[in-house]
């Protein structure tokens, strides 16, 4: 039984910005990589230990505004032209998460130039936006598919060479005291980057509770969802879905707020499927569908890594497995699959089934219910599990399209206009 939940605050948002960069290979620890470069420019700078944390989290997130894995790709490629539309939209998610509130501006300004800021480069949000700007324009430098110590010199001039227009000189200055040192490039592109930023960065003493957690995973969970109207409330719906038949099934308080927590993250992996993928109108290919098999693989590995959600990594990455064996991308059977693996699994497919998708419409209480028979008369679903839906059918449906409508009228009049 679960009853007491905590997580290290700096395992869970370097995990989680893990899950922003899942796009492309050549996008593996962007956040990570940005916020390390703050981290030494700003301790370099002699700032406090709260705009530190402040700075380092916003650069940890700084991308959760740019919602398909092609405009990340753009982005770092410099193909985006209108680069204020991802930083509108990322400071808008951090505005609505008190601890995440005093970084939004942050967010709001990492492509603002120097020279289009009217304040001194004394005023903080001035300084700390820029601080971002450079070390985000510097990761979005480096080649990866050459030595960072062949490369480095290179960098460092070019960015001399933005002196006065694109940063501040100070700013430039506060790179180069910090860049001078082998260790510094190397770190920037160590694979054991996150196991530094996660035993030495700023939050490697910070726990948090389930209450934290939970407000996180709201934020995530829209971030998963907000890519297009076609997703903008499925993971809401799952959430309330989860949550409601693990309240029916008797368990506790605290296990249903983690189903919950399991509910918003379900499809976290599903930031790596390109949008063409997800928005497609007809079947997909079979090239098409072995990508989409991959995104339950990435919200396992990535949930995985926060200790103490190891629970949670199953009971959201299993929704796709059948008992039978013949889910994927697990292929766990019966035995491996536990009573909350189980109630998600139902609660994707009951969510699945009365939402409108690209190439159906929603369907009726009628299909639902015959479909969801099916599977479990087939040994595919838990039959507990799927007669609770069918016994409290209305109530069921009744709570999903409530958090839906919720999560669709928030998308719509924040969202919708920038896509």
């Amino acid at each position: 039984m679960l009853r007491h939940i905590s997580v290290n605050l700096g395992n869970l948002l370097l995990s989680l910005s893990d899950a922003i960069d899942l796009a492309s290979p050549d996008l593996t620890q962007h956040q990570q990589r940005t916020a390390f470069v703050v981290w030494e420019m700003g301790r370099a700078g002699g700032i406090s230990t709260e705009r530190l944390e402040r700075n380092f989290m916003a650069a940890l997130l700084h991308d959760i505004g740019a919602f398909s894995p092609e405009e990340k790709i753009g982005l770092l490629k410099c193909e985006v032209k209108n680069t204020k539309e991802h930083s509108i939209r990322g400071a808008i998610l951090f505005n609505g998460l008190p601890w995440l509130k005093d970084s939004s501006k942050i967010v709001r300004f990492h492509h603002r130039e120097w020279q289009d800021w009217s304040e001194s480069i004394e005023t903080p949000l001035v300084f700390d936006s820029q601080l971002l700007f450079l070390s985000d324009y510097l990761e979005r430098q480096i080649r990866r598919d050459h030595y960072i110590l062949h490369q480095n010199e290179d960098i460092i001039s070019n960015l001399r060479s933005l002196s006065g227009s694109l940063f501040h000189p100070e700013i430039v200055n506060l790179f180069c005291e910090v860049s001078n040192r082998e260790e510094f490039w190397l770190d920037i592109v160590s694979p054991r980057l996150f196991s530094l930023l996660l035993h030495e960065g700023p939050f490697r003493r910070i726990e948090i509770a389930l209450t934290d957690i939970a407000q996180i995973s709201e934020l995530f969970r829209n971030i998963i969802d907000f890519r297009s109207r076609f997703t903008s409330t499925h993971s809401s719906g799952v959430a309330a879905s989860a949550a409601m038949l693990t309240r029916l099934f008797g368990l506790t308080e605290t296990e249903i707020k983690l189903m919950e927590v399991a509910g918003n993250l379900h499809d976290l992996g599903k930031l790596a499927i390109p949008n063409s993928i997800l928005e497609k109108p007809g079947k997909l290919t079979k090239k098409e569908m072995a990508i989409m098999k991959s995104h339950t693989y990435y919200t396992y590995s990535v949930i995985n890594t926060i200790g103490g959600l190891q629970q949670i990594a199953e009971w959201a990455a299993y929704h796709h497995e059948k008992l039978d064996g013949s889910g994927y991308p697990f292929h766990c059977t019966a035995a491996e699959l536990n009573t909350g693996a189980r109630i998600m699994m139902v609660a994707d497919m009951f969510t699945a089934l009365a939402e409108d998708r690209p190439y159906r419409k929603q369907m009726s209480k009628q299909e639902i219910v015959r479909i969801l028979k099916q599977f479990s008369d087939r040994g595919l679903l838990d039959t507990a599990v799927v007669n609770l839906v069918l016994e409290n059918f209305e109530e069921l449906l009744s709570c999903m399209s409530e958090k839906q409508t919720m999560a669709r009228e928030f998308y719509e009049s924040q969202f919708s206009s920038t896509e």
